[in-house]
């Protein structure tokens, strides 16, 4: 059963997921846009995007083991504040990835997947106030396009840090079982560590790759912001009401299946993309993209904590962090020039290579774990 302080931590991760994503979701909708008004170079439209994530990818493995050292709150609390320094929403790139170990940190191993799955259920409040924010702030300053957009990012991280000021995980403390944690090449190179983290790195990759040229696309072929507003917000709607059945699936079916299912959601979204440009395209697309990453992401991070001990969480933690944002950024630049080039079409197509390779392992990985199972028995 629950404990009264389990819940409650997770109520305020949620809380503090909606803040984060409602900024994501934000710089989303307009940050390619700025770029394309900005560059003279329209293949860089992308790049403050993935120069954001760039930045948060060199502190992800620091602020990881620093956060074994101060515990979530305090690190948590120093990343909103640094967000609210920078008006960039630092915490929010952070707090995508790393909310859902803190959800980890916040359950007993037999909830793992229906905290994390409640936490990234936040993000529905961010589906309705992200584009609505947007869109509201695109024009609202006289200094120029977008000005207000990105300052309101200073807004949603002060609310952060008031959030996290809520959390009640303990600081961890040093094991006296004497405990040897394996070198991090052991961790790593296990099939179940790489299965989870190619597949949430890809999740995460097909998601930026598509999502962040998504509004220059929708307004290239003559759609409104507000319809490119609309369609994120059904994607975020897609990324997040899957999450209230998503660890029970997982208890249900087992982690290999619901990332393959989410693989092929995502490859189902790249299909309806190709197929036209209309905004019933574009929507039910983004909705199959955002259950898929949905399906990608949590399947991928509960498998992944079945592959260290309690002394490795760190570290491992740290390396599945750091290839995801490296990932991420590979994908935001990717886009924009992909995008230059080759066009919508050519977005899409580019994800199908790496989809189908995810695919290919997971199904791998699945038939020799259970082949495994039954030998043991």
């Amino acid at each position: 059963m629950r404990t009264a302080n389990e819940t409650r931590n997770v109520l305020v991760l949620a809380s503090c997921q909606a803040t984060f994503q409602t900024g994501l979701v934000l710089i989303m909708t307009v940050g390619g846009l700025a770029g394309h008004l900005l560059a003279t170079d329209k293949a860089l439209a992308t790049l403050p995007i993935a120069a954001m994530m760039l930045g948060t990818m060199l502190v992800l493995i620091p602020a990881s083991l620093l956060m074994a050292q101060i515990g979530r709150r305090n690190g948590f609390a120093l990343g909103t504040l640094l967000g609210a320094g920078g008006g960039a929403g630092y915490a929010d790139f952070v707090g995508e990835v790393i909310e859902g170990f803190a959800a980890v940190d916040a359950a007993r191993p037999e909830s793992h997947s229906r905290a994390i799955s409640l936490v990234i259920a936040g993000g529905i409040v961010a589906a309705i106030a992200g584009p609505q924010l947007a869109t509201l702030t695109k024009d609202f300053s006289v200094s120029g396009p977008f000005v207000a957009s990105y300052g309101s990012l200073v807004v949603l991280s002060l609310a952060a840090t008031a959030l996290v000021a809520l959390l009640d995980i303990p600081v961890p403390v040093a094991r006296t079982d004497h405990e040897s944690a394996r070198p991090l090449s052991v961790i790593v190179c296990q099939p179940a560590f790489l299965v989870a983290l190619s597949t949430a790195a890809v999740g995460w990759g097909v998601m930026y790759l598509a999502m962040t040229p998504m509004p220059l696309a929708m307004v290239g072929h003559r759609h409104a912001l507000s319809d490119a507003a609309f369609v994120l917000q059904w994607r975020v709607l897609g990324m997040s009401v899957p999450s209230f059945f998503t660890g029970i699936l997982i208890a249900r079916f087992g982690p290999p299946l619901v990332m393959l299912a989410g693989i092929a959601l995502l490859a189902g979204h790249a299909i309806i993309a190709l197929s036209g440009v209309e905004i019933v395209h574009f929507l039910s697309a983004l909705i199959l993209l955002g259950v898929g990453w949905n399906f990608c992401y949590i399947g991928g991070t509960t498998l992944l904590t079945e592959t260290y001990r309690p002394a490795e969480k760190a570290k491992a933690q740290a390396v599945n962090d750091f290839v995801i944002f490296g990932v991420m950024v590979i994908a935001s630049l990717a886009s924009g020039w992909l995008f230059e080039f080759f066009g919508w079409w050519g977005v899409n197509l580019g994800a199908m290579p790496f989809l189908l390779l995810t695919g290919t392992m997971i199904i791998l990985f699945s038939l020799a774990r259970k082949t495994n199972a039954q030998l043991a028995s």
